[in-house]
């Protein structure tokens, strides 16, 4: 009975040739999603409210937004 914090990151790729894998990672609350990262959009989009604080103040951080980027090829 209380709140409901999470996270996950996956990578999706439809091929064995890996330079088409998309690289996406979810923070939700209370089961819903309210900021992500897609290495194809490359930056952060929220959903919500605070999300799209987090998504503004995360994207104007470049160098953290590089390594996100390159995320998918790790």
């Amino acid at each position: 009975n209380g709140y409901y914090y999470s996270y996950w990151s996956k990578c999706i790729y439809s091929s064995r040739d890996f330079s088409d894998m998309v690289f996406i990672l979810n923070f939700n609350f209370n089961k819903d999603v309210y900021v992500q990262f897609n290495s194809t959009v490359g930056y952060w989009v929220g959903f919500t409210a605070y999300g799209v604080r987090n998504a503004e103040f995360w994207n104007n951080d470049t160098a953290d937004l590089q390594g996100w980027r390159a995320e998918a090829d790790t």
